[in-house]
């Protein structure tokens, strides 16, 4: 599992009793997903844990018109991302997703310039990839372009999916529907379009030199995306 989370406390003494609780009640949401689907963590946010967004969103930069949220609930409606206006280095953040047939989205991490996101952005793909027996850098979970999920955790359009990204410094971890599908060492990845295992990807940027301190933000790829319970733990 991630680190000593285990033992409630990481290498460099923080603690982390609420990544703890997450990472039990992911395991136990494998085992019966009927409950995991409905739960609501916003109902019991433990010390330590915020909401991402406010309710009119008037924290967050996007169109107007582009985006609402309503019950909880963070709808694609027009065109445009949308971006916290606060700016995060290490976290961990815990939301569920909803895709549509065929969708495309993605989380955007640390973004260091919104209107240069594609190159000091790290983004999780968000994407209609059920059913796939192999998948690759685009499908969901992948660190865009980058890393591969270890396995295809989503689950079919329509469904809720859980999600927990932690960003500490070097690593970044992804576990979906209480698998963890990725551990990333950003240091290994030392040259602009050059991945470790030889492939090339499309940033400008060496990951490794991608900032650690940026905006949050939900992309907007032209297809219906839905994201609930959206919360945010700073480290």
């Amino acid at each position: 599992m991630i680190r000593n989370w285990l033992t409630g406390i990481d290498p460099r003494g923080k603690y982390l009793a609420a990544s703890l609780s997450v990472i039990l009640f992911m395991g136990c949401a494998a085992q019966g997903s009927a409950n995991f689907t409905t739960a609501h963590p916003e109902n019991t946010m433990g010390e330590g844990w915020e909401a991402l967004l406010s309710d009119n969103l008037s924290n967050c930069i996007y169109n107007q018109g582009s985006w609402s949220y309503d019950n909880g609930v963070l709808s694609l409606e027009g065109d445009g991302d949308i971006w916290t206006e606060d700016r995060y280095g290490d976290f961990i953040l815990d939301l569920e997703f909803r895709v549509s047939d065929d969708c495309n989205s993605g989380i955007f991490l640390r973004t260091g310039s919104i209107e240069n996101w594609l190159h000091t952005a790290i983004e999780m793909q968000v994407f209609d990839s059920s059913g796939k027996k192999e998948v690759g850098k685009h499908d969901c979970g992948a660190i865009y372009d980058c890393l591969a999920p270890r396995v295809n955790a989503i689950r079919q359009p329509g469904e809720w999916n859980r999600c927990t990204i932690t960003c500490d410094d070097n690593k970044i971890y992804i576990v979906l529907n209480g698998q963890q599908i990725i551990d990333m060492d950003l240091n290994r990845w030392t040259e602009a379009h050059r991945n470790p295992d030889g492939t090339k990807n499309k940033f400008n940027t060496a990951y490794r030199d991608m900032p650690r301190v940026g905006h949050i933000g939900f992309q907007d790829h032209g297809h219906p995306i839905w994201y609930r319970n959206i919360r945010i733990q700073e480290l």
